[in-house]
């Protein structure tokens, strides 16, 4: 073979490595990632025109977008009946109006951050289009938060809307003239408000009539009147350069519109008109009447094809919307179906109270039971002995000495032997006598209260003889032995919250869980609350004022213009050791109600905002 040696080595060499670069197709940078929101480059009519009569509004961006939870978040104001059409079209939005145009008016579509960019999710926050079908655009604005008044829980998607017609019934005759819609932090902003005075309301509208036409529906209002301004005030923004070093603050002038710090406290008021649910008859002995609310008396019963006196021992449930009936005689428990007559109190269509009497068939449920097996030649009869249950569920393990012990029965008591039932404590082996009252409990008639003078970190056995208790049915019980040790004091600890801010009024206060479930309620007695022989852990706190009275929660009345009862929580966690005394001081009005309760016991959590997505797709 002849080598030609002319040829340049070297160029050769390049040319290799270039054909071989082009061979590899490599990944393209793609760029820096987009962070930015779209931006709005023109709309039809134009952003704060006047004099526009037209139903069809047109807004252009600089990238594709799309609409995330428009229905929630996107509010249109003044409200419509008819709702109107959003539609996505590429880069445009484009918001149809189906109701007819209101002459001299502003129009605001508040979008929230439900315009976000196609393809990274960058969101547009806070965005509102404006116009005016009059000469002049109106520019003022409110805003705040709406809280549950039980617990100050954030209010997620309730209505708030503004009335200039500061008539109370304007609440329940018109639609709101201003709306806005609250967030996951109950946070609202209503725009486009005319210089006024003006009432403000929350509702969560099941009927989306903007008014409060259903006793369901929940709703808040302030007793004052809020009459918006606004002021040039100052901003500052700093830029960094890194995590720690700032390069420059920013100071720019803007328009402050107040107020901006309302407190709206929804509650749904006791709407419910009593009537009675269902029957049940689970076992021949006893039926039960279910109601749909609690009641101030309990009905009356007359039996149709049997005589009802002294014939049943009736247990309610605290509210009296469950009531149980033991029935007492075997002749009349023996019968299958048993008719009577119930009269309750409940409300005609004006809610003024009625008696009412439904008639009811109470009926046996028939049990399924199995069959028996053949007995072998040698095998006896046996028969089964049906004793009495009683439970000891606070006799084991360990039992808080702070307490009263307690017993339940599986049926209404005919008699028991006082004698037979006995607490004694144990040393070692030696068993020594301890004088309690056995007490059948007020509002339970199957519980029966044992209230002993117990003694820290002792053993005790509590005993019950066999055959002793008797129930109406004429069943007693088996032999009962439970014992149980009573916490040491070094197990606990105690909260004394010194509280300012009541003014004299009657209150309650609650030490609360991690779950804010309540886990003692005691009595504010001379602005002191104290909580005795508490565990340790960590615990939070709530406030109810109570003007009535009565020891529990109350809410509000919009027609008697009665708010609901104030709660407050502790800003704050405390952490309580065994053996440990703190002293807590609590102002109730230091810190703002939208910033009381804590977040981790709160359960609406706010929405955390969308991060970029920094993964792209490449052709």
């Amino acid at each position: 073979m002849k080598i030609n040696k002319n040829i340049n080595i070297p160029f050769c060499i390049i040319i290799i490595f270039l054909l071989a670069a082009c061979a590899n197709i490599g990944r393209p940078d793609g760029g820096p990632f987009d962070e930015l929101p779209p931006v709005m480059l023109k709309s039809s009519p134009k952003l704060n025109e006047t004099n526009v009569n037209k139903k069809k509004i047109s807004i252009e961006f600089d990238e594709y977008i799309k609409l995330e939870n428009a229905s929630e978040k996107v509010v249109l104001s003044p409200p419509q009946t008819k709702q109107p059409t959003l539609s996505t079209i590429g880069k445009k939005i484009v918001i149809e109006l189906n109701d007819s145009i209101v002459p001299n008016t502003t129009y605001t579509i508040d979008f929230g951050d439900a315009i976000v960019d196609n393809n990274e999710g960058n969101a547009l926050e806070q965005f509102t289009f404006a116009f005016s079908t009059g000469d002049i655009i109106d520019t003022m604005e409110v805003s705040g938060t709406v809280l549950n008044a039980s617990d100050l829980e954030p209010k997620k998607g309730m209505l708030v809307g503004l009335y200039s017609n500061l008539s109370d019934t304007a609440f329940t005759k018109t639609k709101m003239e201003r709306i806005g819609r609250t967030d996951s932090r109950g946070q609202f902003r209503i725009k486009g408000i005319k210089p006024g005075k003006y009432k403000i309301y929350a509702l969560l509208d099941n009927d989306q009539n903007y008014m409060f036409s259903q006793k369901s529906e929940e709703l808040a209002y302030l007793d004052s009147l809020i009459i918006p301004s606004s002021f040039t005030d100052t901003r500052y923004d700093t830029t960094w350069i890194d995590t720690l070093t700032i390069d420059t603050i920013i100071e720019s002038k803007y328009t402050h519109y107040i107020p901006d710090n309302i407190i709206l406290k929804a509650f749904q008021e006791e709407y419910k008109i009593q009537s009675l649910l269902k029957t049940d008859r689970a076992n021949k002995e006893k039926f039960t009447l279910f109601f749909n609310t609690k009641a101030d008396s309990l009905p009356e019963i007359k039996g149709l094809n049997f005589n009802e006196e002294n014939a049943l021992i009736i247990e309610p449930s605290m509210n009296n919307d469950t009531i149980m009936y033991w029935i007492k005689d075997s002749t009349l428990y023996n019968i299958d179906t048993l008719r009577l007559a119930v009269t309750y109190i409940t409300k005609d269509s004006l809610l003024a109270d009625i008696r009412k009497t439904d008639t009811i068939n109470a009926i046996t449920k028939k049990l399924f039971v199995k069959k028996e097996k053949k007995k072998k030649k040698d095998e006896k009869d046996s028969v089964e002995v049906k004793h009495l249950k009683i439970e000891t569920p606070c006799f084991s393990g360990v039992f808080d000495g702070y307490k009263d012990g307690y017993i339940t029965v599986e049926h209404p008591l005919e008699s028991f032997d006082r004698k037979s039932i006995r607490l004694q404590m144990k040393k070692d082996t030696i068993l020594t006598e301890v004088p309690f009252n056995f007490e059948q409990d007020k509002r339970n008639i199957r519980q029966y209260n044992i209230i002993a003078n117990w003694e820290e970190s002792q053993n005790y056995v509590f005993t019950v003889d066999s055959g002793t208790v008797k129930s109406i049915y004429g069943i007693t019980n088996k032999g009962i032995k439970a014992e149980f040790k009573i916490r040491p004091i070094k197990d606990y600890g105690m909260i004394v919250l010194h509280i300012s801010g009541l003014d004299g009024q009657p209150a309650f206060a609650e030490i609360l869980n991690t779950s804010d479930k309540p886990i003692r309620k005691v009595n504010v007695v001379n602005n002191t609350a104290e909580f005795n022989y508490i565990p340790a852990g960590k615990y939070y706190f709530r406030l109810c004022i109570d003007k009535n009275g009565d020891g529990e929660w109350t809410t509000g009345d919009y027609e008697k213009k009665i708010q609901p009862e104030e709660v407050f929580y502790y800003n704050g966690m405390i952490e309580l050791k065994a053996m440990w005394t703190i002293d807590q001081d609590w102002n109730l009005r230091q810190v703002p109600a939208n910033k009381q309760k804590p977040l981790d016991i709160t359960k609406q959590k706010p929405e955390e905002k969308k991060k970029v997505n920094r993964t792209r797709t490449y052709q």
